[in-house]
């Protein structure tokens, strides 16, 4: 784990643990609540991948916009929307935050600068880039933070954004969270080039790599990368190198991995437990706080698991508002 990490006092640390924790139980129930049926349609999981969403929103500004894919609950989450909307939007209730029209992967909160959830494979990559050109016309000093997985790095309007970014000094910080599985196919045989972080190179954008499980080398990366693009007005490339323990959505029982590898995961590189432990190193008596947190993050998941199976579904005059036709 990275000393760099002077910054952060014992409460600061708690409260990093404790995001990271409600990531890891809200998921976990929505897993539960997709078992059960109560949650249609597709959900992508973000199990294992927390010390990459909470380092992301921890090191940027408030009024940074954040853009990613279909797996969008954990991002959502870390930056700071309500949890008992995003719950009640997994069950398609009329209080979701999206009306219960969006479902898992088309959440969003515009309000905390979060621009969605998006389903289409590698969309998101240029609609963040179109708010990286917002940023540079307000001149507000803002960066758009755009997330996209392994997968989608081979789309052809990844590449079309790169050069527009690099082109028109676009303050956009492209974020690759490779999970190593892009659905079922591993990146060594997906991609000619597996140092993802090169990939804008040719366009000359600067890149690199990071492990993605260890919330400070998270958190030092991009707040690296964001005060440079701020500086030079310039795009930068982060790849994070990140696993998900589940399936790449609730219907793949993910048997093209070992079961070994995802217990090495589990057991040697998970970002909590890691945290955890380092908390307990650095600091003595935090048994205590760590019970409080664990209490107070199932009481929170528990609340919103009630506040959305109460809630209403949406009305059918709803059907055709926000669409474009």
């Amino acid at each position: 784990m990275s000393n760099k990490n002077t910054c952060f006092t014992k409460q600061d640390l708690i409260s990093i643990y404790k995001e990271m924790l409600l990531l890891r139980r809200f998921e976990e129930k929505a897993g539960q609540l997709y078992g059960m049926g109560l949650i249609g349609g597709f959900c992508h999981l973000y199990i294992g991948q927390e010390a990459v969403a909470v380092g992301i929103i921890k090191a940027i500004n408030s009024d940074d916009t954040i853009i990613t894919s279909y797996r969008d609950h954990g991002l959502m989450l870390a930056k700071g929307a309500c949890p008992k909307s995003i719950m009640a939007e997994l069950l398609g209730k009329a209080t979701g935050c999206s009306k219960g029209k969006g479902g898992s992967m088309h959440m969003f909160d515009l309000e905390k600068g979060f621009y969605g959830g998006h389903g289409i494979v590698g969309a998101q990559v240029s609609i963040g880039t179109g708010l990286g050109f917002a940023h540079k016309y307000k001149e507000n000093n803002c960066i758009s933070v755009t997330i996209y997985g392994d997968g989608a790095c081979h789309q052809g309007q990844v590449y079309e954004s790169f050069n527009m970014a690099k082109l028109w000094g676009l303050p956009v910080l492209y974020i690759i969270e490779n999970n190593e599985y892009g659905m079922g196919t591993s990146v060594e045989r997906a991609s000619s080039i597996k140092d993802l972080y090169k990939r804008g190179e040719s366009f000359g954008i600067e890149g690199k790599q990071v492990n993605g499980m260890d919330f400070f080398e998270v958190y030092e990366a991009v707040k690296e990368a964001s005060d440079f693009i701020r500086k030079n007005q310039i795009p930068f490339l982060l790849e994070l190198k990140t696993y998900r323990y589940r399936g790449h959505s609730m219907s793949d029982p993910a048997k093209y991995r070992a079961k070994d590898e995802v217990e090495d995961y589990k057991k040697h590189h998970d970002p909590i437990i890691s945290l955890k432990e380092y908390i307990s190193k650095i600091n003595k008596n935090v048994e205590e706080d760590f019970k409080i947190v664990e209490k107070d993050v199932k009481e929170i998941v528990k609340e919103s698991v009630d506040y959305a199976q109460n809630s209403q579904e949406p009305s059918t005059n709803e059907l055709y508002s926000n669409v474009y036709k």
